[in-house]
């Protein structure tokens, strides 16, 4: 047999990353990475539970490998802080997520999935991604913030390009970087505009928001703070849901018995969705950094460590969930770690759901059937996201 190596920037197991993953499951569920000095765990308990304590696994030093050092980064990112610094900015941020505004968001979400299925109608063809699912959570985001339908598709792009992948580096590359540069510069132009001209929209909500501490302080997040906030939800937002409007795209077409079953009773999409995620998650890598020495499976991880958490892995291991290689849409799932868990579960997991969901109601109204054109798939692939850029599909 082989030996067992894994790294997040290895293209030859980029397609199917799960037989290298049940393994280190089996033989190293604590697997070091000399060569990239990082630690990765892969069973579902050992995720979870590092979820569950952020003091022991840190965010503050960053969540994408290519990013973390042994500095604790400067403020700015939410999904790059502890508390009780994020415990204050989340409490501020997460009123724009609340049950009452998603619900009221369902009704604009399925009006633009159904002129985007619309405009495909006539043809015999469409992109999946680049004609359908991209463009979903990218213009309801934008919506949210504030950004002008001008302006839209000019943002999408340059969240595209801070993506971009470089052998070796990640997405610490010069068109990255240079599209993340102006990404910021854009959205601090529109909050630094909504301090003399407020709107209703998230960046006026950004900029006019008070933050209250434990000891009843309030201030208002500074103009990086709120600039830093709207570029993850832009940038997060965007991509993740995205990747899974793609999966579901793919797996779909795999499993086409079961794409019926969700065409003929539209009710059991919503766990469908779940399983998705399960499945294949677009995000199955976080970064965490150790601050004291971490024993486990009679391996001791040090302190001040890389350590990559494997949600990816953990959605397909076996001592969590039965025949965990098999896509089934009538699993019952009571807790996967798709979206993190603990305090920096993903603010925007409500919002996310709803798209997949309508999303998938929607194409399966308008086109019960696909195929992908897996020869002209094109993945995207970088140390934290995978899913595809590009699926073309014949209907």
């Amino acid at each position: 047999m082989s030996e067992l190596y894994w790294d997040p920037f290895d293209l030859t197991s980029k397609d199917d990353p799960y037989p290298v993953w049940s393994r280190m499951r089996r033989q190293a569920p604590v697997y070091r990475n000399q060569r990239l000095d990082f630690w990765a765990l892969s069973r579902f308990d050992d995720i979870d539970a590092a979820h569950r304590d952020p003091q022991t696994f840190s965010s503050a030093h960053g969540t994408v490998l290519e990013l973390m050092s042994e500095t604790v980064l400067a403020p700015g990112l939410m999904i790059f802080m502890d508390p009780p610094d994020h415990t204050y900015l989340r409490r501020l941020v997460s009123r724009a997520f609340t049950p009452r505004r998603m619900a009221m968001l369902e009704s604009g979400i399925r009006a633009l999935c159904v002129s985007l299925l619309q405009r495909q109608e006539e043809m015999d063809h469409f992109d999946f991604v680049q004609d359908f699912g991209a463009r979903i959570p990218a213009a309801v985001i934008a919506d949210l913030l504030g950004v002008p339908p001008s302006e839209q598709e000019l943002v999408r792009t340059l969240i595209d390009q801070t993506f971009h992948l470089e052998p070796n580096v990640g997405m610490a590359n010069e068109q990255s970087i240079e599209a993340m540069g102006q990404l910021n510069t854009y959205v601090s132009g529109q909050l630094t505009e909504r301090q003399t001209n407020p709107r209703e929209d998230m960046f006026t909500e950004l900029i006019e928001g008070e933050i209250i501490d434990d000891e009843g302080g309030v201030r208002r997040l500074t103009l990086e703070e709120a600039t830093s906030f709207a570029l993850l939800l832009a940038s997060a937002g965007t991509e993740t849901v995205a990747r899974l409007i793609g999966w579901a795209g793919l797996v779909l077409s795999d499993h086409a018995d079961q794409r019926a079953e969700l065409a003929a009773d539209p009710g059991l999409i919503s766990a469908a969705v779940e399983e998705l995620l399960r499945y294949e998650p677009p995000s199955p890598v976080q970064g965490r950094w150790t601050t004291r020495p971490v024993e486990l499976h009679d391996v001791t991880i040090p302190a001040d460590s890389k350590v990559l958490l494997l949600t990816g892995s953990a959605g397909r291991d076996e001592r969590h969930f039965a025949d965990p290689d098999r896509f089934d849409i009538h699993r019952t799932i009571d807790h996967h770690v798709s979206f993190g868990y603990g305090i920096h579960f993903c603010l925007g997991a409500a919002l996310a759901r709803l798209e997949g969901r309508v999303a998938l109601e929607e194409v399966l109204r308008c086109f019960p059937e696909w195929t992908v054109d897996k020869g002209n798939a094109v993945a995207l692939h970088t140390s934290t996201v995978r899913g595809y850029s590009m699926l073309p599909v014949f209907v």
